[in-house]
This record gives structure tokens, sequence and C-alpha cells, in this order.
């Protein structure tokens, strides 16, 4: 039995027929940029993060992007980000002319290390930018109370982490402002690329509103010099479907992550991922193990037919892009660490426990086979 590290095609199986009357809709509607699919879905995105505003875009990185313009944040300005995260959360950064400062993770549940905030901190300092890594909410109310008193601002890459809780309140919803992606891979994930941005503050929103669009909210008018990154109606529809199961996917990956529990804890020297607590509810967008033995596991789990994927194999201190830093091996210990360990395992919704326990025999298989 084969088992891909990620497929949709169970799920959107299962809701196909909604799917085909959202695209037999827009056909016939003619319209597909910046129309009424976008407008109900942003409404309902914002409703769903209890949050007033929120402005669709063409993907996460540019949602980042966007988000830290409104903010006027630039070049001189820095950013402290966590060490350990996907590229194009740094790059974002970068795209501003501001510069990403790495903060250390905290390697339970790979959020941004709150104890180590201060310390990163230089009078250049203008913004945090926490992300909920893997779907585990970051320690938000820490996070909120230094920036406060620092007078920071707060943008919160909640890329990963659809629906995850922290304190009682969506994660998304606790900064100035947060940004998302919805790849396809993400546990809300469109049928090809989109982002949005959700914002407190209705001054910001009218920037991203224009800023998305040249700049522009009527058409041949540019208050400013904005991109073009907009989410299309197409995309808009397919999302509008899939937001009322979003809850049912992510309980669905939690049962998943139990039975991950149940069956390889004290299985060699593995290292399984919080399972949160009642302040903590994380969505487990990928179930991350820990292991010395990594590459050889993979390769081991690859011949037996089995998918996984590295999140992340290269410290993004250690890309050449970004060598001019001054940043070199050993600089940031838990990063480069982490880089060499994990192991995120099959974890998508509509996984069968059979195939669950095909993963976790192979596990217990290697270990014994092996070590």
């Amino acid at each position: 039995m084969e088992v891909p590290f990620f497929s949709s095609s169970r799920q959107h199986q299962a809701i196909s027929d909604q799917l085909k009357i959202a695209f037999d809709r827009q056909l016939q509607d003619g319209a597909f940029i910046l129309g009424e699919r976008v407008q109900e879905f942003e409404k309902a995105f914002a409703a769903f993060h209890q949050m007033p505003h929120c402005t669709s875009v063409a993907n996460g990185m540019d949602a980042i992007f966007i988000a830290l313009k409104s903010l006027q944040i630039g070049l001189g300005d820095e950013v402290l980000v966590p060490s350990h995260t996907c590229f194009a959360t740094w790059l974002a950064v970068s795209r501003t002319g501001a510069t990403p400062v790495p903060v250390e993770v905290n390697p339970v549940n790979f959020t941004i290390d709150t104890n180590l905030l201060e310390a990163a901190a230089t009078a250049r300092t203008k913004a945090i930018l926490p992300v909920h890594l893997y779907g585990h909410p970051c320690e938000m109310p820490a996070i909120m109370a230094i920036a406060n008193k620092r007078n920071w601002s707060v943008v919160e890459d909640n890329a990963q982490s659809h629906g995850a809780i922290c304190h009682q309140k969506p994660t998304g919803s606790w900064g100035d402002l947060s940004a998302t992606s919805f790849y396809p891979t993400k546990n809300l994930g469109a049928l090809g690329d989109g982002g949005a941005i959700l914002s407190k503050s209705a001054t910001n929103y009218e920037f991203h509103q224009a800023f998305r669009n040249y700049g522009s909210v009527q058409k041949d008018v540019h208050q400013m010099q904005g991109v073009n990154s907009r989410l299309d109606e197409l995309q808009a529809a397919f999302l509008l479907v899939k937001l009322p199961y979003l809850a049912q996917w992510n309980a669905q990956r939690m049962a998943h992550t139990k039975m991950y529990h149940q069956q390889l804890s004290g299985v060699g020297d593995l290292k399984l991922p919080s399972m949160g607590d009642e302040n903590h509810r994380p969505v487990f967008h990928l179930y991350v193990i820990q292991t010395a033995y990594r590459d050889r596991l993979k390769n081991y789990l690859a011949d037996q037919g089995i998918g996984t994927a590295i999140h992340y194999p290269t410290p993004i201190h250690l890309q050449d892009t970004y060598r001019d830093l001054g940043y070199k091996e050993g600089s940031l210990p838990i990063a480069e660490r982490l880089s060499k360990t994990v192991l995120s395992l099959p974890v998508w919704p509509e996984l069968q426990p059979s195939e669950i326990e095909r993963v976790t025999q192979a596990i217990r298989a290697f270990f014994e086979r092996y070590l």
C-alpha cells in the first residue's frame, strides 16, 4: 500500500458536485477578477476569524508583504522573525526593504521563543512577525504584551494554522494584521494559489484594497504605486465551498495525530510534536517528528512507498541569498538542528486509519531493524 505525503483528490471527490456548481456559476457570470465571490469570501473569512476586515490577494507571501507595507515598514527597519520557518516569511520582509532579524524557536512547538524577543531587538525594530508553524499557535499573549510595551506592530503569519486557537481566540486575530496562504496543501487550500490579509484597522484595510490592485480602488485613479496581487473569482468560489468544512477537516487531522502519538510513543529516538493544551489548540497542518536518523528513515519510508517531506532542510540564515546578514553555521543552533532532524509525516484529512498504521508499522520496523 502506497501512502502519499499529500493528496487532495479524495477531498475534492467528496465535494466535487459543489465545486462543479461553483465553477459553472462563474462561467455563467462571466466575472473573474474582483467580483461578488471575492467580496463574499472576504466577508466570510473575516467572520471566521472574528476580524472586521479581510483583503484577498494572490498568494501568502504577497499577503505578508502588503501587510508590512501598510504599516510603513521599509528600508532601515528591522522585523523580528523566527529562525525556523518557510523562506517566504523572511523574503516578504526583505521585499519591503526592511531586514529580517531571526529569533530562535521553541523546539517543543517550533514557534518563536518569546523569552528571546527583546534581546534580539534594536532601535530599528518595528514589528514582530510570529509564525504559527506547522499548525501550532504562538504564545500570542506574551508577544502582544512585549509589542505593546515596545510600541511594535504585530503581523501574524497564519498560513499554516487555519482554525487554530490560542487562549480562546483564533490565530490570525491577535495582531494588528495577519497574513495567510491558500496554497493547495494548506488546511484551507484553493485549487490554485491565493492569500489574504486580516485587519483590525479600517485605514490599513483601505490600503490593502488599493495596493493589491495597482494602488487603485476606482478605475484609472491611482492613489499609490501598488502591485497586481488579486485572488481570482474562481478561487474565491472554491474557497467558499471549502470554508464550512474546515473544522471537520481539522478534526480529522487531530484524530490522525492522536493515532500517530499512540503508535509511535517510545519508538527509537523519536521526538513527537506537542499536542497543545487548553490554551493552545493546534490544527496540525504538518505532523513533524524529530530523529537523529532523519535521512535514513526518510529513504527507508520512500522505499516502502510512503511519502514524507522536510520542512525545512536548509536554515534560512545559511541560504546564499542571506549570507550578507553575517550569520554563519553555529549562529542559530536550534534552527540548524531542526533542519537536520525534522520529518513531516502524512496527515491530510482523508487519510484512512489503515494508511496511518502502514506508516507507523514501517517506522517501527526501521528502528527495530537498523538500530
